[in-house]
């Protein structure tokens, strides 16, 4: 049987806090590292906290962003840690970093960037166009940002079908508003019994401005079913072990 310990770190950073970012990062990596956690996923923009806004405007907090997440990487040394961030490429990308065992994996970009509500993406991002999978160990994780699980389509689907992903990985900064765990428990259930895979979904807890973060982050198996829970509006640490033969 081959099974893999998933975490997902629901943690409470603070926009512009590069430094106690980072802190608050490591501080969750060691702490899933003692708990034999092989994959550790973190939220959406966990690096600069969320929504930076204006601060995007400023070339040296986007390069302090990136070195800061470049700084993780000894942290990653024996695991997997996938992290949400900044990456410049000429245009600025919502991103999600893949660290394995102290090595730069690779970058994911955002795709789906929502302009409605309290957000204003597209004022700031550039949307990836790559529907990426990672390999570790014998395992290939699809890795998703927000609003790209929303959507049935690519690119989750394509990282489950073509990609062969048993594994789909969501980093979320998602904001609280009544109803909205159920709404998200409901959708998360779809995508898992669609792409017959695991899909683990990692959000954002905490207040900024008028944005409020609720966590309820999820695990789900093949069948749609809930493997484990974050807390609400709490910092929380869940861990589930996949059974990956269920997703074979």
């Amino acid at each position: 049987m081959s099974v893999l310990r998933l975490g997902l770190a629901q943690i409470n950073p603070t926009v512009g806090d590069l430094d106690g970012n980072h802190t608050r990062i490591v501080q969750a990596i060691e702490q899933a590292r003692a708990l034999g956690v092989e994959v550790l996923a973190l939220p959406e923009l966990a690096v600069t906290g969320y929504p930076p806004e204006d601060l995007l405007l400023r070339p040296s907090f986007v390069a302090r962003a990136m070195e800061r997440t470049r700084d993780l990487l000894p942290h990653s040394r024996g695991m997997t840690v996938v992290v949400g961030t900044l990456d410049r490429d000429g245009a600025l990308y919502d991103a999600a970093a893949v660290l394995h065992d102290g090595a730069w994996a690779g970058v994911y970009h955002k795709h789906h960037l929502p302009n409605y509500g309290v957000f204003d993406e597209r004022r700031y991002f550039e949307p990836g166009t790559r529907n990426l999978v990672f390999e570790r160990g014998g395992v290939t994780l699809g890795i998703s940002v927000c609003e790209d699980i929303w959507f049935a389509g690519d690119p989750v689907e394509a990282q489950a079908r073509l990609g062969g992903a048993p594994v789909l990985v969501n980093l979320s900064a998602s904001p609280y508003h009544a109803g909205k765990a159920g709404e998200r428990r409901r959708m998360l259930s779809e995508r898992a019994t669609t792409q017959l895979a695991f899909v683990a979904y990692v959000n954002l807890v905490g207040g900024q401005d008028e944005v409020l973060h609720d966590g309820a982050s999820l695990i789900l198996d093949p069948r749609g079913e809930v493997l484990a829970a974050g807390a609400m509006f709490a910092e929380d640490l869940v861990i589930a072990d996949l059974d990956l033969d269920a997703a074979a």
